[in-house]
Order: structure tokens, then sequence, then C-alpha cells
């Protein structure tokens, strides 16, 4: 290798480094000078409360019968927005130790929803309809757990 050309590398290679020392030093100070007051977080949107009751009309169906799945979704405390949004409504089913989703609906609150099941096998099978977490609404809420008996 050329001995020559050595010595203005390594001049190079120590201008670039004291000059990035050199930034990276003044780079804080600049910043803190010009940097503008801390804009306030915008105010949170307060989310409401809901609860969620539910129904079936039977206790005890045959294979392939209809039962009729009835609820009401109630929200806490009067509207303020004005809104009158449609809400959706899970039914699920305990299958093993995991609740899976087997129908859907929507439902404006403080109104009543109802949904046509049937299954085809004999079990007995737990139910209960879902509301989730939304822009609106603060947390997810379940129904409590409904039995039906299919046989």
């Amino acid at each position: 290798m050329n001995q020559t050309l050595i010595p203005p590398v390594r001049r190079a290679l120590a201008a670039l480094a004291i000059s990035c020392a050199l930034v990276a030093g003044l780079a804080p100070a600049a910043s803190a000078i010009g940097s503008p007051a801390p804009v306030p977080a915008s105010p949170e949107i307060s989310k409401k409360k809901v609860k969620l009751d539910a129904s079936l009309s039977k206790k005890q169906a045959k294979v392939n019968e209809n039962v009729v799945l009835k609820g009401t979704l109630k929200e806490e405390g009067a509207r303020s927005d004005g809104t009158d949004s449609l809400e959706a409504i899970i039914v699920q089913q305990l299958q093993g130790s995991v609740w899976v989703n087997i129908a859907d609906t929507t439902c404006r609150p403080n109104s009543t929803f109802s949904l046509r099941l049937s299954f085809s096998f004999s079990a007995v099978i737990t139910l209960r309809a879902y509301h989730p977490e939304t822009t609106l609404y603060a947390s997810a809420y379940t129904s409590s757990n409904l039995t039906l008996r299919v046989g």
C-alpha cells in the first residue's frame, strides 16, 4: 500500500470525527434555545359505560329449531353528544374454554335487539352476548351466561 496516502486519510477521518463531536455537543443546546413551548395534550373524550342484558326465549330446543335471543343495551347516564350510533352486539358460544363468535347484530343505545339462533347438533350450549369497547363506550361488556339444551 502507498505510504503517502495514509496521512491524508487519517487527517480526513480525524477532521470528520471532530466535526461530528462538535455537532453532537451543540445540537442539544441549539434545540433548547429555539424550541417552542410544549403543546398541551388534547382532552380525552370521556367514554360512557353500558350494560348488556340478554335472555333466551326457551331453555330447551330441538335440533334445528329456532330460539330467539333478546336483549337490551343500556347506557349509563344521558347522552350528551346527540349521536345515536349503532353498536355491535356479538353472540358468543363457549367451546372448550374459549368464547367463539357465532352471530352478530347491531343495536342503538337504550334499545333492544333480537336474533334467531338454531343449532344442528344435540348439546348443552353456553351462550352470552358481548359488546366490544368502542370510541364512545369505555369497556367491553358481556351479558350473563345463558344455557340452552339442544336435543
